[in-house]
């Protein structure tokens, strides 16, 4: 009998165990759905037999119609975000669990060592974030952008793609190096010099002479050769690539919408006029060109994700489980794009923008329902920079010409190159002169 009683306890006992581990599984959050893996590869087999990459995620996205995807390539889970709900969970509820970034030989390879504020991360990001933050320096926006264009509208059509990347990359050099162009050799020994001479070192030109006199407290070199190259490069790739696309697609949706292009001319008529080339102090006012290039960045980004952050721990987004070492990326096409928040997604209209605006618009989105300049604490730490950049190339385009469709077309074709998010074509349109001479000639001293 006492025999019986104990089997039948034990029995009990097991089968208790049994049910609170089943419990135990139905309240473990499970992962983001996703489609079905294969063992050991994930689905990176998917993701080799699907290119471009990001166009195949957001098939997925838009077939399972969901916000939140998880694909596992290998070991590591990849987590993409499409909802500004989930992103703010992301990058502020769970910001200080996001702060790492993948460990890869492209991210190596580009921050020479995980030695710029995008790819470092612990101390070094730190570091590096404090030294941009700190000493970033705003070129002055002598861009010569009005003469360039002038002396070339005559000819025929012009090159916006070119003329964008060309005012960009002007600035970032003008930034950098003190100089918009290489055409004459810099002297031997006029190099970066000015480090160790008292108070020379802090008579600096620009910002490659700010990195290099960088000191720390026992007034050593702060930063090492990789890590003014490494943030030069970043400096020079953020400059001109997210400006001169926004621009590019916003001049090519505005000329085939005739009523938002005199809304946007008519507001720089208003605020600076014509007798004088709009200035950087111009931009606080000009309201409706900041929504235009808003809406540029919402439905065009130049990325169609944000630098992955790496969970340090594992994570619940959404109701999800987000294991430690996932790599979760925020979808600028699903953010920019989602049709439960923008009306007419598609739809470039700027005046979506004015709704809940202020005289104090700005080009960042505080909600994340579009990423322009990146959000969090690993966001861009030059956001006025780059929109001083933006801005002034859009200003300066408007305001010194009137823009048309080239002649023998209807319009201009609005269509998305197959391998990234940029024109399939660059876009070509034709520039008549709109202010005074003397303003055209003034722009090239």
């Amino acid at each position: 009998m006492t025999i019986l009683l104990l089997v039948a306890f034990f029995c009990r006992i097991k089968k208790q165990a049994a049910m609170a581990a089943k419990n135990k599984r139905k309240k473990q959050p499970k992962l983001p759905p996703g489609p079905a893996t294969m063992p050991v590869l994930g689905n990176m087999h998917q993701m080799l037999m699907n290119k471009p990459v990001f166009r195949w995620i957001h098939r997925l996205l838009d077939e399972m119609d969901i916000e939140i995807l998880c694909l596992r390539l290998g070991r590591v889970h990849v987590i993409t975000v499409a909802s500004p709900e989930m992103a703010r969970e992301v990058l502020r509820k769970n910001d200080a669990l996001m702060t790492s970034r993948p460990a890869s030989f492209a991210w190596r390879a580009f921050s020479f060592g995980y030695k710029n504020t995008i790819g470092s991360t612990g101390d070094q990001w730190k570091k590096m974030r404090r030294a941009l933050a700190s000493e970033i320096l705003s070129p002055a926006m002598e861009c010569h952008l009005v003469n360039y264009v002038y002396s070339h509208c005559n000819n025929g059509t012009v090159d916006v793609r070119h003329v964008t990347r060309h005012f960009c990359g002007n600035i970032a050099r003008k930034l950098v190096f003190g100089r918009r162009h290489f055409s004459t050799p810099t002297p031997a020994n006029s190099g970066r010099a000015l480090r160790r001479n008292g108070d020379e070192r802090r008579e600096v030109a620009d910002f490659l002479d700010v990195l290099v006199s960088l000191e720390d407290a026992q007034g050593n070199p702060l930063l090492s050769l990789d890590e003014v190259k490494a943030e030069t490069l970043e400096i020079f790739i953020a400059t001109v690539d997210n400006p001169s696309n926004a621009v590019e697609w916003a001049l090519a949706e505005m000329v085939n919408n005739p009523n938002v292009m005199k809304k946007a001319v008519d507001e720089l008529d208003v605020v600076v006029g014509k007798e004088r080339l709009v200035e950087e102090s111009d931009i606080q006012n000009l309201t409706y060109l900041k929504a235009c290039i808003r809406e540029a960045f919402r439905i065009h980004p130049y990325h169609p994700f944000n630098p992955p952050h790496v969970a340090i721990s594992d994570t619940i987004i959404a109701g999800y489980l987000i294991p430690k070492d996932s790599h979760v990326m925020l979808s600028r096409i699903g953010l920019g794009r989602n049709p439960r928040v923008w009306v007419n997604p598609l739809e470039f209209r700027p005046e979506r923008h004015l709704n809940n605006a202020t005289s104090t618009m700005v080009l960042a989105e505080p909600e994340l329902r579009f990423v322009s300049f990146g959000a969090s604490r690993r966001g861009c730490p030059a956001v006025s920079l780059g929109t001083s950049i933006t801005m002034m190339l859009f200003a300066r385009l408007l305001q010194g010409f009137t823009w048309s469709i080239p002649p023998g077309a209807d319009k201009i074709e609005l269509q998305e190159s197959a391998s990234s998010l940029q024109l399939s074509k660059p876009l070509l349109m034709q520039a008549k002169p709109r202010l005074l001479l003397h303003l055209y000639e003034l722009d090239r001293l």
